[in-house]
Formats: C-alpha cells, structure tokens, sequence
C-alpha cells in the first residue's frame, strides 16, 4: 500500500479511495472526471489504510492530495478544496453568487435528502437488499471466497437492514419516500435532454450530488425498474454525467435558461419537505430531543435527530447570510415563490413550531438558536452514511 501510495505521488495525480457503492465515491469522482484533473481511484475500505496517512474519520470517499501525505474524507470539503486548487479549470460552482447559493442548497439537499431514496430502495425489500449486499461485498472484498465471503455478505445484509429506521427509511417513511422518488425523476424530466444540467450546459456541485445518488437507484434492481418506466431520460443523464470529461458548456441566467423550470421544481421539493425537516431536526437538537417527526405531504416523517444535519442546516444559514444584498434581493423573488425563503430569513423556528405533531415532543426550548449546534461532531454522518 506504502508503495501504491508513493508512485501516486510521482505522478503527481490525487488519490481517490471509496467503493462503488458509495454515492459520495462517485459523486467525487465524476467531478475529478469532469475537470480533467489526474486521478488514481482505488475500490478500498478505508478503514485499512494505514494509520499513518488516515485520520480518525474514515468515511468514504478519501482524497489525498498530489502534494500531500494524508487522506481526507467528505466529498463536499473536497469539491469545494478543489476548487480552490484549480480555480480557472472547468469550475462547477456557478460565476454569480446568486446561484451559487442555489447550487449549495440543491447539493446538500441531494446529499442528506435524497440519499434516503438510496437507502430505502436498496435495503426495504429483502431480496433486493440481498442482491445488493453480495455485489457490494464481492466489489469491496474482492479477497474474499466462500464461506468467509458468504458471511461477510450475510453479516452486511443485517446490518444495512438493522439500520433503517437510524437514517430515516423505516417503513413507515416509504410512502413519502417513494413520492418524493417519483417526484424527482419528473423534475429531472424538465431539464428536456441528457446534455442539459441544473445551471445550464454545464454541470454543478449540485448535479453531481444528485448523479452520486441516482448512480445507485439506476443501478439497483428497484428503483432502476422505476427510472426506464417513469423517467427513462434520467438514465441516460446519469451515463453521461458519469465521465463528463468531454462536456463543454454555459450557465444559465439565474432566472431563465432552459434548466429554469427543472430549477425551480428542485427548490419546491427542498421548500416542502427538507428545509422544514432540517429546521425541525435543528430543534430537536437544540431541544435535546431524540427524534424528530413533522408532516411533509400529508405523510408523517420520522428520524432520530442527528447533529450533522443540524450543521447543514447552519451551513445553509451562513451562506445565505454573507451573500451580498443584491444577490439576496434577486434571490428573494425565486425563493418565495418555491417555498424556501421563510426557513432562510430568520423565522424557521416559527416555521418548526406550527408543523410539530401536537403533544408528541416539547418545543419549550426552541429559543436556542440552530447554529448552537455548529460545533457538532462529524460522527453522526459516518453512521448514517455507511
């Protein structure tokens, strides 16, 4: 591995660990596709790197720089560290700040949201979930055979189905989750064509946040049987964003461009449902509460609260705080329109209180601000993504 780790450096390319499986794996590694950048991706379970170049978080996918001796985790850091790295090289952070704030909520929503979708159409139904767990072993433990291979599978199978409820996909979310699946590849529909993206003729953070998760539902038995009956077009978008490396293109006007319409159905999902979750989730949080339940489309959500969530949202907060009051002014119009805008201005908790189940959680101590739990720990996202 030592060895591995020192002609990547000769090469001068980064280092990209993750599993195939993984949404955050492909997610980063269709953008390093995407910007040409030179890269060596590794199928491996980052827990066996060595400890001299792994920290304490080892959450797929693991990028170490082409000048750097240490890996680091999390594929929105990442993104945006490559960024800065290579600011002029094909960038998927659109040039106005107006829509680049679009681009970051679109992209933490197709993270923290829509990988419920993921997870609930891979690990509901039992004899997907075992299809699953065998592919995604063999792929991940290619040294492992027989027995020990059939254990490792089995053992991964329970695991993944044990831990549903944890991240949101008990059953009795499926009903929304399944809407909220149908509802996306009906707005993906909109953008009219493979070659089309979120902000124009060049894909963003943002669609390949999405392409990392819809890289699995097209993938897995379920879901990819729903996508070819609904929504066959976004099939072939994910293929296409999969190596992008000869897309070329333009960003849209913030309010127009062929994607405008996709644009905005995206931003009603997020006013509807998962800003008014991460506003409830920030609660409980701050409430010391150890479940959140709100209504989203006359269903009844609920989750253990996790504390990386409440940093999103807190994250989302800060960027719309320090955008300009010009870019905020024309924002304001799109945002309202889809719902958004209440949760960004400062009367979420408002907002969290009206839609709380009655007499299921207090909300006495909702006065504490949401961004009290910016110094949360990461570890609550490594035990939901895994």
């Amino acid at each position: 591995m030592k060895q591995l780790i020192s002609d990547a450096k000769e090469l001068d390319r980064y280092e990209l660990i993750g599993a195939n499986a993984s949404p955050y794996s492909r997610k980063l590694l269709a953008v390093l596709r995407y910007r040409r950048l030179p890269y060596t991706w590794r199928v491996q379970d980052p827990a066996t790197l060595p400890s001299d170049v792994a920290g304490q978080l080892r959450l797929m996918p693991m990028l170490r720089m082409s000048d750097g001796k240490r890996f680091e985790c999390d594929s929105t850091p990442l993104a945006h560290m490559l960024e800065a790295r290579h600011p002029k090289v094909r960038s998927i952070i659109p040039d106005d700040p107006a829509a680049a704030f679009l681009c970051h909520l679109i992209e933490d929503y197709a993270d923290e949201w829509c990988t419920k979708m993921m997870y609930y159409f891979r690990w509901s139904d039992a004899e997907a979930a075992r299809i699953c767990a065998r592919w995604v072993i063999r792929d991940l433990r290619p040294e492992l055979h027989g027995a020990e291979l059939a254990a490792a599978q089995s053992a991964f199978f329970q695991r993944q189905r044990d831990r549903r409820e944890m991240v949101g996909c008990a059953p009795e979310n499926g009903p929304l989750i399944e809407a909220h699946f149908g509802e996306l590849l009906r707005t993906l529909n909109l953008l009219g064509g493979p070659d089309r993206y979120l902000f124009g003729t060049r894909p963003s953070l943002a669609d390949f946040a999405l392409y990392g998760q819809l890289f699995q539902l097209t993938l897995d038995s379920w879901p990819q049987a729903v996508v070819r009956r609904d929504a066959p077009l976004v099939e072939n978008w994910v293929c296409r964003l999969d190596d992008a490396s000869g897309v070329d293109g333009e960003w849209d006007a913030l309010d127009g461009g062929a994607s405008y319409a996709a644009r905005m159905a995206t931003l009603r999902m997020i006013g509807r449902g998962y800003l008014p979750f991460l506003v409830k989730n920030a609660v409980a949080i701050t409430a010391g509460e150890q479940t959140v339940e709100l209504e989203i489309d006359h269903h009844l959500y609920s989750q253990p609260a996790f504390k990386y969530q409440a940093k999103c949202f807190d994250q989302i907060a800060q960027h719309w705080s320090v955008l300009a009051e010009s870019d905020r002014s024309r924002l304001s119009p799109l945002l309202s329109e889809t719902g958004c805008l209440p949760y960004l201005k400062g009367d979420w908790r408002e907002k969290a209180i009206a839609k709380t189940i009655p007499d299921r959680h207090s909300v006495s101590r909702a006065s504490v601000i949401a961004n009290e739990a910016q110094n949360t720990v990461r570890e609550d996202r490594q035990e939901q993504k895994s």
